[in-house]
């Protein structure tokens, strides 16, 4: 029995504990937002917070976050309004849409350990995220607008 805090909540999951973190997430806990993608850790639609640090769930054991703290999409906000989300919202980001929880999970964790990310910082960050519709210009911009409201949001 492997016991972590997952969006918020203590859960306790009796799986194998190099059960990867993905499929704990989706089969034994049935969330879904956090999605397969290529298993290496590569493609990033994996992509949750331990800890607050941006991980691939494909490539992390579920042994590894034993007594730690995951967030997955559905509980970044739970009414799905974190800037990031809105950003991604008010600029249509998403084409398929199969990449974009990863997608906003690794800017959310950029924006937090960088609130005001340089283009290239923006990239380089972004950069382990891959979308098949090839829509980085809007993920740059989101990532950018999201900044800025969260700057707002602080100021105020």
């Amino acid at each position: 029995m492997i016991e972590f805090e997952l969006n918020g909540q203590k859960v306790s999951v009796d799986a194998d504990p190099n059960t990867p973190l993905l499929w704990a997430i989706r089969d034994e806990i049935g969330l879904t937002g956090t999605k397969f993608g290529c298993g290496i850790g590569a493609c990033g639609a994996c992509t949750v917070h331990i800890d607050g640090t941006a991980q691939r769930s494909c490539i992390t054991y579920l042994s590894d976050v034993a007594g730690l703290q995951v967030t997955t999409i559905e509980g970044l906000d739970e009414k799905g309004a974190h800037p990031v989300q809105e950003a991604w919202r008010n600029l249509r980001v998403p084409q398929c849409g199969y990449c974009q929880s990863g997608q906003i999970m690794q800017a959310a964790s950029l924006l937090k350990d960088t609130p005001s990310p340089s283009d290239d910082d923006i990239d380089a960050v972004m950069s382990g995220n891959l979308c098949r519709c090839m829509t980085y210009t809007r993920i740059r911009q989101a990532v950018r607008d999201a900044a800025t409201a969260m700057k707002g949001s602080a100021n105020d």
